[in-house]
């Protein structure tokens, strides 16, 4: 890889950090801030979006559909470049994974990566989470809810900013068959605590962990770079896993 390359990488990770917390947004009306998107990226799009893609509709979707089967659903919210969402749908052939990113490079880097791999059981949306969960998601359809390493806010005065909110869990619970499972990670311990606070209080939810607090990263969910990074330097990571009983 080129100094150039590795430059343009650099800066598309951050603008994918950059945008994440936009899901929290009130307002409809959503504009998405592109970006940079390579011609590897842009060529995704224009041959896989047919196939692979989701449009935006204030529709509920119809999973067996979609999928051309009636596997459990997982959905993933801000998969950033799609590396590990591709990970997981590879390793789990028996699962339809759902993804929505904000982030068009990030969209077209998962379309690319996911084409090359042959994966068949992944669908992308490139919108507003919100206004998916909203309109999009039905009732007890989904299996896992996933959520990795969203933006931390972490200055007191932007706390509020965040995407784990009661509110925001109150919006997911009636889309969780009862069964199903919130899955969390984050490496700012901060913000662990405050999910931990918002899932302890949330109504027909339990701690699937043993200790009552923080669980062990589950084999499904895939060790990325930045974690690896992150232990080499003594952070921590937290994971969070809620099952729907009621």
């Amino acid at each position: 890889m080129t100094e150039h390359d590795q430059s343009a990488t650099d800066n598309q990770n951050e603008e994918v950090e950059s945008h994440k917390e936009k899901y929290i947004r009130k307002i409809r009306s959503f504009v998405k801030r592109e970006g940079r998107m390579t011609k590897r990226q842009q060529t995704a799009i224009d041959d896989l979006w047919a196939t692979m893609g989701v449009d935006y509709q204030e529709k509920a979707l119809d999973f067996t559909e979609l999928f051309g089967n009636s596997n459990p659903v997982v959905l993933e919210i801000g998969f950033g470049m799609g590396k590990s969402l591709i990970e997981m749908a590879k390793n789990a052939p028996e699962k339809n994974f759902l993804g929505i990113e904000v982030h068009g490079p990030g969209v077209g880097a998962c379309l690319a990566d996911a084409g090359e791999a042959g994966v068949t059981n992944l669908r992308v949306m490139n919108h507003d989470a919100v206004e998916v969960l909203e309109f999009m998601i039905p009732d007890q359809s989904l299996s896992t809810f996933q959520l990795y390493f969203p933006d931390p806010w972490h200055k007191a005065r932007h706390h509020k900013r965040r995407i784990v909110q009661p509110a925001f869990i109150e919006n997911m619970r009636p889309k969780l068959a009862i069964g199903g499972v919130i899955h969390m990670a984050t490496d700012w311990e901060n913000y662990a605590e405050h999910m931990l606070e918002v899932l302890q209080a949330a109504t027909d939810f339990k701690n699937i962990s043993t200790e009552g607090d923080y669980a062990p990263r589950p084999d499904w969910r895939p060790l990325t770079k930045f974690e690896s990074r992150g232990h080499r330097l003594g952070h921590g990571v937290w994971d969070l896993l809620f099952e729907r009983v009621s």
